[in-house]
């Protein structure tokens, strides 16, 4: 005699008591919470606010109209700052960018390597290492500025572009994050199963590691990039020829013309405008690629 089994269904208690258990991980959001993130947006976005507004103002405006009322000489603000000296801001705006993309990649292509090798290699010194590593993250960079200045003075390459991207390729704080990342999403099964098949070491971090840390290598970037955009104190220290400015110690030189010639000001608060469009470009197109768990699944468990 044979028996034939049925797979089992739940029945409906069980199936209320799922979605009652499942409800219980669906927090609703406190009105406290919220109150404090609208506020910390209002405190962050109103700056952006009252410079998209200052902008469309001409120098008498400026200062004799209310201050969050718009005008309509944005335009003519921005050709007016394009003309300047033969178009120099947008000199200065392509020097930030070679700056902030240039400095950026490197940067993290060198904090992808390092915190790869902090987090899948075993040496002597290992925990020194990182403990220096840690000390240089608490290190303010405006500290490091004028050692820097005599280091690269001392080499000839003061005034150039150079002095203010070699200084700005080691990231401290990038390395630890790309270790920290390394550490988690690069599974150490697969570089050993790498090494079996004969893959050299910079294949396995070149071709599977660097992939597989891809979306903490554009935090990294990201945060990177801004940090050399916003830079001022390094390149003002560093550059005395005022066609290798970036935007940020370009505009301050501006700001300076302002007490002798108000019509200054409004350029500069249109040049301070178009330098934070390329942030917003660039944090809208990378936001894409945050994405968890890129390398899940990759190791059978």
């Amino acid at each position: 005699m044979t028996t034939t089994l049925t797979p089992t269904r739940p029945d409906r208690a069980q199936r209320k008591a799922e979605r009652a258990s499942a409800r219980t991980f669906r927090q609703k959001a406190s009105p406290v919470s919220t109150g404090i993130l609208i506020i910390g947006a209002i405190y962050c976005l109103f700056p952006v606010f009252w410079v998209l507004m200052a902008s469309s103002k001409d120098s008498s405006e400026l200062f004799s109209t209310f201050t969050l009322m718009p005008s309509t000489h944005l335009w003519d603000n921005i050709v007016q700052l394009s003309q300047y000296r033969d178009g120099l801001f947008w000199r200065w705006v392509l020097n930030t960018a070679i700056y902030a993309g240039v400095g950026a990649l490197a940067s993290t292509w060198i904090s992808a390597i390092s915190g790869y090798v902090l987090a899948k290699f075993e040496f002597p010194g290992k925990k020194v290492v990182f403990s220096i590593l840690l000390m240089g993250v608490l290190v303010p960079g405006v500290i490091l500025a004028i050692p820097q200045y005599f280091l690269l003075a001392e080499v000839g390459l003061t005034n150039t572009m150079w002095s203010v991207l070699l200084p700005q390729i080691i990231s401290p704080y990038g390395i630890y994050l790309a270790r920290i990342y390394a550490a988690a999403s690069v599974p150490t099964e697969v570089i050993e199963a790498s090494r079996t098949e004969g893959a050299g070491e910079l294949y396995i971090f070149n071709r599977i590691a660097l992939p597989m840390m891809g979306p903490g290598l554009v935090t990294i970037f990201l945060f990177q990039f801004v940090a050399v955009w916003n830079n001022f104190m390094l390149p003002y220290i560093m550059l005395g020829d005022d066609k290798l400015f970036p935007v940020t110690v370009g505009l301050s030189g501006l700001l300076n013309q302002g007490a002798s010639a108000p019509s200054m000001y409004t350029l500069v608060i249109t040049g301070a405008l178009l330098s934070i469009i390329p942030l917003i470009i660039l944090f809208l197109v990378l936001q894409r690629y945050w994405k968890v768990d890129l390398a899940a699944g990759a190791v059978k468990a």
